[in-house]
């Protein structure tokens, strides 16, 4: 299947699929949603051989399509996957057909339309990941915005326009800095290719300005603090499909940019500015932690979670330049980005799953409040084994997801400076005392209430979805190499790039 067009089908076949599963409406509900579910579950079979065909051995793009798109701006439709990219469309892919098992029979307002911007907005997703124009990379990141606006807008709660202007107004601002570093390097390159804007000579003024349009753009996609606040606001109001995309792709794609735009294409002013970065994540990883500690809502504290734990993918970023500089080697430097990029699957994982477990409990009593709630394990024992699994992978518990980015993102923490490792650590402990004590609230105890005496285990729909976010949990979390071993050649090329200077 190596000459087969897969990126482009992997982009492609999720938006003909979603305009298809629109078109059935809803009249035809049932078809649309046995649609939808066959179109997922084909992208993510037809994703897989991109693992199996990729070559680890190597740093250079793969399965690379090419094709004239604006030929006046000398813009082309560019795609290819490395080791960076490939995990993230396969989280994408993966993560998709969870969403539209668990919505099956829980969207009843517009169901064809629910499904049908969740598969369009797989695509525009995988496009993000697999362009290598920088226009095109524009284009699929803004577009995706227009279905997540739509999600939230329609099917969210009561607070739901406010949060989705919120969502929309920060994070298309941010983009549109980073529109203009875009064309400042076109006008410079004549192109927009990215290879192009990774050899571009740029003086540490143009590096410095490149890279805070950039900033702004990523560290709200992140969300970094202190452009944080749209996040608890957007999880909160999403329905349970909306939410787990959130937290399991379109945060990520914050970090992914950092990688691919902004460490190699600035690499000067990204060594000159990694103090501010890395005092951001930490903050973001200790006083995250402490606000997530007094949350009432189980979708914020999830929420705030969410952004203490993508600050060790900041941090790991970042931390590069420091080991580099202290010691000269890449070995340190390399474990970072990896703690990174490990973290960031690990938590589409966990924090996935987390929201799908608070999706079955506000399906059932429909509210979110922790005190409506205690108990559970007493009358949904299967349901309260899963939650206690992902809340201890959340605390990153040894042999689950959760605790390899950290540890690895720590390690090289140590490498560059203590107070760094010191403040990290820090969210060891942190992660534990809001996710026990939300568990505890939550899961353990006697029956609270009436409400919680009815409630039923887990239907089969719920169990499989669970499941599989489980396996996948503990298979990252016992053994990481098949991921790690795929991402080390691109890091390295990615450090390499770091460490050059284009002054």
């Amino acid at each position: 299947m190596n000459n087969w067009p897969l990126l482009s089908i992997l982009v492609w076949l999720p938006i003909v699929g979603g305009i298809a599963v629109m078109l059935l409406g809803d009249a035809r509900a049932a078809l649309g949603r046995w649609l939808a579910l066959g179109v997922t579950v084909l992208a993510f079979v037809l994703s897989v051989p991109l693992y199996t065909g990729f070559d680890s051995t190597t740093a250079a793009m793969q399965f690379v399509e090419r094709l004239p798109w604006i030929p006046a701006l000398n813009s082309d439709y560019h795609l290819g996957v490395d080791g960076i990219s490939l995990p993230l469309i396969l989280l994408t892919t993966f993560t998709t057909v969870l969403v539209v098992i668990a919505g099956w029979s829980v969207i009843e307002k517009r169901p064809s339309q629910y499904f049908a911007a969740f598969l369009i907005m797989e695509g525009l997703m995988v496009g993000v990941f697999a362009a290598l124009d920088a226009l095109l990379f524009y284009v699929f990141w803004e577009a995706m915005l227009i279905p997540m606006f739509i999600i939230i807008g329609v099917w969210g709660g009561v607070r739901r326009v406010y949060a989705t202007i919120k969502f929309f107004l920060y994070t298309f601002l941010g983009s549109v800095f980073m529109l203009v570093a875009f064309v400042y390097m076109y006008l410079k390159t004549g192109t927009y290719e990215l290879s192009a804007f990774y050899q571009l000579p740029l003086t540490l003024t143009e590096q410095v300005l490149i890279f805070l349009a950039f900033f702004a753009a990523f560290a709200v996609k992140v969300p970094m603090f202190p452009v944080h606040t749209w996040l608890p606001d957007a999880h909160v109001e999403a329905p349970t499909g909306g939410s787990v995309i959130l937290a399991a792709i379109m945060l990520k794609m914050g970090g992914y940019g950092f990688l691919r735009f902004s460490l190699p294409i600035t690499p000067d002013a990204s060594r000159e500015l990694d103090w501010l970065v890395i005092a951001l994540s930490l903050v973001a990883v200790v006083y995250i932690g402490l606000v997530a500690l007094v949350q009432q809502d189980m979708k914020k504290l999830i929420a705030y979670s969410s952004i203490a734990h993508m600050g060790f993918v900041t941090l790991g970023c970042f931390l590069a330049y420091d080991i580099y500089a202290n010691t000269g080697a890449t070995t340190g430097a390399v474990l970072g980005l990896q703690g990174a990029m490990v973290q960031m699957i690990s938590h589409g994982l966990v924090s996935g799953a987390l929201f799908f477990c608070i999706g079955v409990l506000y399906d059932r009593l429909h509210t979110r409040e922790i005190g409506a709630y205690g108990g559970v394990i007493n009358t949904m024992p299967v349901f309260g084994a899963f939650m206690v699994l992902f809340a201890m992978a959340n605390a990153g518990l040894p042999g689950t997801s959760g605790f390899v980015g950290e540890f690895m993102v720590i390690v090289a923490a140590f490498k560059a400076n203590f107070w760094y490792a010191f403040f990290a650590a820090v969210t060891l402990i942190l992660g534990a005392a809001y996710t026990l004590w939300l568990v505890k609230r939550v899961v353990f105890g006697e029956v609270a209430n009436e409400g919680v005496a009815a409630l039923k285990d887990l239907n089969r729909r719920e169990f499989l979805v669970l499941a599989i976010l489980a396996v996948g949990v503990l298979a990252l979390g016992i053994w990481p190499k098949p991921l790690t071993d795929v991402m080390e050649p691109t890091l390295q090329q990615t450090l390499t790039l770091m460490s050059a200077s284009k002054l």
